[in-house]
C-alpha cells in the first residue's frame, strides 16, 4: 500500500510538473549582462537571420519623423554573428547608472528579448529594461529601507457615473499608525493608465528610498487613470483585452480635470490625510503635465505644489471647454493665492520644449515666481523619473 502511495504520489508530481508549461523554454542565453566595467552585452539567437540590430535609450539618438514633427528617436546598434549562430553586441564604453529600455530588430521586425524576462508596457509597446547601479540610479533600486504599500483602487466617480480605478502608494508605517499625511497626485501620459508611474516610473521605489534616506517628506501618493474613457488599465477592465490606444475620445478635452475633485474627495474620505492646500501637490508627465496645469489654475485652493514635466500647454485644436477659457485670468488668481512651489521640467530636445519656453514667458511676463529644471534629451521615462526624483524632496517642506 506505501508503495502505492508512493507511486499515486510520483505521478500527482510528474504530472504537476508537465501541467507547468512554463518549467521548458526558458533561455540559456545571458543577456544583457553588464560587465563588470559597466558595459553591456547583448546577445540573440536568431540562426536564420539576415540582420539584428538593438535600439533603446541607452544609445545616441536620431532624428524621425511622428505625427508631432520631427523628434530624436532611439539610434540602433548592429550585432555580429559569431559562428554558432548567436548575435552578440557589446556597448563601445560604459553606460552611466540609469534604468534603460530596449528592444530588438530582427530582419527589420521589432521584438523584446527573449533571453531577458524584465519587461515593461508603454501604451501598446513592449520593451525590456536593465539597470546601471550607482548615484540617482540606486533610487530606482529595491533597497534594504522599509518599504510602502501599492495598492489598486477602485473608486465612485459620481461626475462621470462609474467606478474607475487609481493606483495608491502609502509610506511605510501608514498601517501602524494613525498619522495622518500629505498627498501626492501624479499623473501620466497620452496613452498610459494607472500603472504607469508605479511600473515605468518606479515611483514607489524612488519614495520608499527618498522617505528612508530622510530626503522626502513620508506621503501618500495617488496614480489616477486620465483616459476617461476607460475604467482602469488595458486589460485589467470590464472592456475585457482592448489594445491600448491613445485615440480615445475624451483625451485633453476638459472632462478629465471636471471630475478631479472626486478623486480628492474619496482620498481624504478613505485615507488619513491632511485635507488642506498645503498638503496638497499634483504633477505630471506630458498629458498629465497638462492636467496639472489646468486643474491646478481651475481649483486654485487644492494645490499648493504643481509639477510641470514635459508638459503639454495649450488644448488640441478645435477643443473647446469651460476649463480652457480665460487661461489669463485663471492663471493670475492662481498666482495671487501664492503657491509653494510651481516647477516646470523639460528635456532640450524634447518636442514641447518651445510650447514650454513661451508658457514660461507668459509667467516671466506676469511676474509669477517658479522653479524651472531643465536636462538633456527628449520626451522619454529616463527624464521623467528624474524629473520625480528632484521634485518630491521639495514637497511639504514649509509645514
Amino acid at each position: 500500500m506505501r508503495k502505492l502511495f508512493t507511486l499515486l504520489a510520483l505521478g500527482a508530481g510528474i504530472a504537476g510538473c508537465y501541467a507547468q508549461q512554463a518549467l521548458w523554454g526558458g533561455s540559456q542565453i545571458v543577456s544583457p549582462e553588464v560587465n563588470a566595467d559597466n558595459t553591456v552585452t547583448f546577445r540573440f539567437a536568431a540562426p536564420g537571420a539576415q540582420a539584428v540590430q538593438v535600439t533603446g535609450d541607452f544609445l545616441p539618438t536620431q532624428k524621425v519623423q511622428t505625427p508631432f514633427g520631427e523628434v530624436d528617436a532611439p539610434g540602433t546598434a548592429e550585432l555580429v554573428r559569431n559562428a554558432d549562430g548567436l548575435w552578440e553586441y557589446t556597448t563601445a564604453a560604459a553606460l552611466a547608472p540609469e534604468l534603460y529600455s530596449y528592444t530588438f530588430l530582427v530582419d527589420g521586425l521589432r521584438m523584446p528579448d527573449p533571453a531577458n524576462v524584465f519587461q515593461i508596457r508603454d501604451v501598446n509597446s513592449i520593451t525590456n529594461v536593465f539597470l546601471i547601479p550607482g548615484e540617482r540610479a540606486d533610487y530606482y533600486r529595491v533597497a534594504d529601507v522599509p518599504h510602502g504599500t501599492v495598492s489598486k483602487v477602485w473608486y465612485d466617480s459620481p461626475t462621470l457615473g462609474t467606478k474607475r480605478r487609481m493606483t495608491v502608494y502609502t509610506p511605510a508605517g501608514y498601517e501602524d499608525s494613525d498619522r495622518a499625511y500629505p498627498v501626492f497626485y501624479l499623473l501620466h501620459g497620452m496613452g498610459g493608465d494607472e500603472n504607469a508611474w508605479s511600473e515605468l516610473g518606479r515611483a514607489a521605489q524612488i519614495l520608499d528610498n527618498m522617505i528612508a534616506r530622510g530626503e522626502a517628506e513620508p506621503m501618500i501618493v495617488v496614480m489616477t487613470n486620465g483616459n476617461v474613457d476607460t475604467e482602469a488599465a488595458p486589460g485589467e477592465t470590464s472592456q475585457g483585452f482592448v489594445q491600448p490606444t491613445t485615440a480615445l475620445p475624451h483625451t485633453m478635452e476638459g472632462t478629465f480635470e471636471t471630475h478631479f475633485p472626486d478623486v480628492v474627495s474619496y482620498v481624504d474620505k478613505h485615507y488619513r490625510t491632511i485635507p488642506d492646500k498645503a498638503h496638497r501637490a499634483i504633477a505630471g508627465l506630458s498629458m498629465g503635465g497638462f492636467h496639472s496645469l489646468m486643474i491646478s489654475k481651475e481649483y486654485p485652493d487644492m494645490f499648493d505644489y504643481v509639477g510641470l514635466y514635459s508638459a503639454a500647454i495649450l488644448p488640441r485644436d478645435g477643443v473647446e471647454s469651460p476649463v480652457y477659457q480665460n487661461l489669463d485670468e485663471k492663471l493670475k488668481v492662481q498666482f495671487d493665492k501664492q503657491p509653494a512651489l510651481y516647477w516646470i521640467a523639460i528635456g532640450n530636445a524634447d518636442f514641447l520644449y518651445e510650447a514650454n519656453k513661451a508658457y514660461r514667458a507668459k509667467l516671466d511676463e506676469n511676474h509669477y515666481p517658479y522653479v524651472y529644471f531643465e536636462t538633456p534629451e527628449g520626451h522619454i521615462w529616463k527624464n521623467w523619473r528624474i524629473y520625480l526624483t528632484e521634485f518630491a524632496p521639495q514637497l511639504f517642506k514649509k509645514n
